[in-house]
């Protein structure tokens, strides 16, 4: 039964191609991507999947679901379809939103026989105010088996691992006066900022080599001539973990915290968007989806290559068995966030790309279901790992 899933994907890729091609001519940014959401879920609606849209307060978030009606693992697939401003689909969301409905649609065929539940979630604004954080933290997973999101990239790579990421806005209030004839009267809001930078540059010495923290200064004043009685910095804290993230969080603030002091001015610490927690691979997972994907794709699977970025796909890995691998684009070398890239998902190897991913990840989801030393074998890991990070 599980060859049916390639006969099935043949009679709904024509379909699955418009999706993702018309979704990349009208890209829209995160938390607007109304037109995208809608092509998806009419797509799922006309295949039979129940869809409750607007979840977790989020109107282009949505879950479908189709059920069996019998017994069985609950496998699910998650989508994206945000796009990147002045750049379009430069990280190739209109190919994950596609790949993971044309998987939940192909697996649905099937599922009627072999029992079990299969769900597609719609999951905005990946780029910035990731909606899978508050999905994780309001138990919209709860129950769930697996999941599972396939990322475009340069090259095919297994699933690996994410930092944890913390966004952090520091707001400094002073008091204006006239810098040349009457400094003493102010107080200056932008060197608050300037000595929050110099402690974090001489924080960098005393942290691990996986953190990293970079900042901006959005807003430092108007006029050379005007003491700033407002200055904003906005810095990414990431590390490998949650834990050790919050240890060098804490120690920013108080940088923070002593530059306000030194300076007199007053300050304000906010969360400027929501965190990420870092992504841990579930091996086993991960083992039976690179074998199908090895077994559907003309591409070599390459090791999972290190990474310094941060997915909200990792507060999902917190709280149910996760993968994030990638699919290539047959470019090497392609830079993702570029026209560039945007341009390749609708190529014919961004098409290709689609076709196996569609099929390796559907090809998944069936192994899951018909097997059921694998799913315990799967969770188990999840769980001894999420004592690790407890102890």
């Amino acid at each position: 039964m599980k060859a049916n899933l390639k006969n099935e994907l043949d009679k709904v890729m024509s379909d699955l191609t418009n999706l993702s091609d018309t979704i990349f001519e009208n890209p829209e940014l995160g938390d607007q991507e109304y037109e995208s959401m809608k092509l998806l879920t009419d797509y799922l609606t006309a295949h039979q999947f129940e869809v409750e849209k607007g979840i977790v307060d989020r109107d282009t978030a949505f879950k479908a679901t189709y059920s069996s009606g019998k017994p069985g693992p609950q496998i699910a697939y998650l989508a994206e379809y945000d796009a990147l401003p002045g750049v379009g689909h430069g990280c190739g969301h209109n190919l994950i939103g596609t790949m993971s409905v044309g998987a939940g649609v192909v697996l649905s065929k099937v599922i009627d026989e072999i029992g079990g539940t299969v769900h597609v979630f719609g999951t905005p604004a990946e780029e910035t105010n990731g909606a899978k954080v508050p999905m994780s933290e309001q138990g919209v997973f709860d129950g769930i088996d697996a999941a599972m999101i396939l990322h475009p990239s340069d090259t095919s790579q297994v699933s690996g691992e994410s930092l944890a990421m913390d966004a952090i806005q520091f707001e400094y209030h002073g008091k204006t006066a006239h810098a040349a004839a009457a400094p003493e009267k102010g107080i200056n809001a932008l060197d608050g900022v300037l000595q929050l930078f110099n402690g974090i540059n001489a924080l960098r010495q005393h942290v691990k080599s996986d953190v990293r923290i970079h900042g901006v200064i959005p807003e430092g004043g108007h006029a050379a001539n005007v003491v700033p009685d407002k200055a904003v910095a906005q810095f990414y804290v990431r590390a490998n973990n949650r834990p050790y993230l919050n240890e060098v969080v804490e120690k920013v603030k108080h940088i923070a915290e002593g530059a306000a002091l030194m300076t007199g001015a007053a300050l304000n610490i906010s969360n400027y968007e929501l965190s990420y927690d870092n992504m841990i691979t579930n091996s086993v997972l991960s083992d039976l989806f690179t074998a199908n994907l090895k077994e559907t794709s003309r591409l070599p699977v390459l090791g999972a290559k290190e990474s310094y970025g941060s997915i909200d796909m990792g507060n999902v890995s917190q709280v149910v068995p996760a993968i994030h691998p990638y699919i290539g684009l047959n470019k090497e070398g392609l830079i993702a966030h570029t026209k560039e890239f945007a341009d390749q998902t609708i190529t014919d190897d961004g098409h290709l790309a689609l076709y196996e991913g569609a099929l390796s990840l559907a090809k998944t989801g069936y192994d899951l279901l018909t097997n059921e030393e694998a799913v315990q074998a799967m969770k188990e890991e999840f769980n001894k790992n999420k004592e690790e990070v407890t102890v």
